[in-house]
């Protein structure tokens, strides 16, 4: 009788569980690299009237790499089974936190300068197309005026800002938090 007992609770254990399926990334996707093969990603041109010359480029390249490197997806062309396109529409330099001359004759100046980027991005999901959206995402990042200037460290804010907005992308896409 124990027997018996033993077997079906193994039986009941290994059903249990053999019907349970537990998966993780540690990228925190939620791609199914079963029916999700490729993305594609068209160029984002600066639509915003500011900012570096080479901006829209800068952007498209790092969202490329940035899925490659985080994903199994293979880049194409054209015709995803994701797909990204979109432009960026805001880049905007304003003063965050003033300071007070103590002199009547000098103005006030800005302690802080923030930039913000906006970028539009439209998703396309053609596997599921319940996914398919159309978002802005934003990110900023402040410097200060009074011991350098906007040239000296545009490059690198703008480096740090894009890899908010495509960690954002990235999450909102594909790892749907």
């Amino acid at each position: 009788m124990t027997f018996n007992k033993i077997c079906l609770y193994f039986f009941s254990f290994t059903v249990l569980f053999s019907a349970c399926k537990v998966e993780y990334s540690f990228t925190g996707t939620t791609l199914d690299y079963n029916v999700t093969n490729t993305f594609s990603v068209a160029n984002f041109f600066n639509d915003s009237g500011g900012g570096p010359a080479n901006m829209g480029q800068l952007f498209t390249e790092d969202l490329k790499d940035y899925f490659q490197r985080n994903t199994q997806l293979e880049l194409i062309q054209n015709s995803g089974d994701l797909q990204f396109s979109g432009a960026i529409t805001g880049y905007t330099i304003s003063p965050q936190a003033t300071v007070s001359s103590t002199n009547a004759n000098q103005p006030d100046r800005a302690g802080q300068m923030r930039v913000t980027i906006r970028v539009e991005v439209e998703f396309i999901n053609t596997k599921n197309e319940e996914e398919n959206t159309k978002k802005t995402f934003s990110y900023f990042q402040d410097y200060n005026p009074s011991n350098t200037t906007l040239l000296e460290v545009e490059s690198e804010l703008v480096e740090t800002i894009f890899e908010g907005i495509i960690q954002d992308i990235f999450t909102s896409t594909v790892a749907n938090w």
